[in-house]
């Protein structure tokens, strides 16, 4: 949507940022220990919140287009990262 209008500079930035969360994730999945997968979650949901960042340019910009559905599935897909981070976190202390 951003490239069709010519928005290169945001869109590039979702792209690295949003490919990156998806990255980092599998990556955690082949991690080689507790504190590795961890780590690699943490670098996911930075990612996250970079991508927040350029939605909200996009939101906020008048010449921007506003895409909710991608806003909507990114806020659910932080819910899902940092209950991932904080169990894991929990589970590591126990042990």
């Amino acid at each position: 949507m951003l490239d069709a209008e010519k928005k290169y500079i945001i869109s590039r930035q979702l792209l690295k940022s949003g490919t990156s969360i998806g990255a980092n994730v599998h990556e955690a999945q082949n991690s080689e220990s507790k504190n590795d997968f961890i780590h690699k979650i943490k670098i996911a949901t930075k990612e996250l919140e970079e991508t927040k960042y350029w939605l909200i340019l996009c939101d906020k910009a008048k010449n921007y287009p506003k895409n909710h559905f991608l806003n909507q599935k990114v806020q659910e897909l932080g819910l899902v990262l940092y209950k991932i981070l904080s169990t894991s976190i929990k589970s590591k202390n126990l042990n």
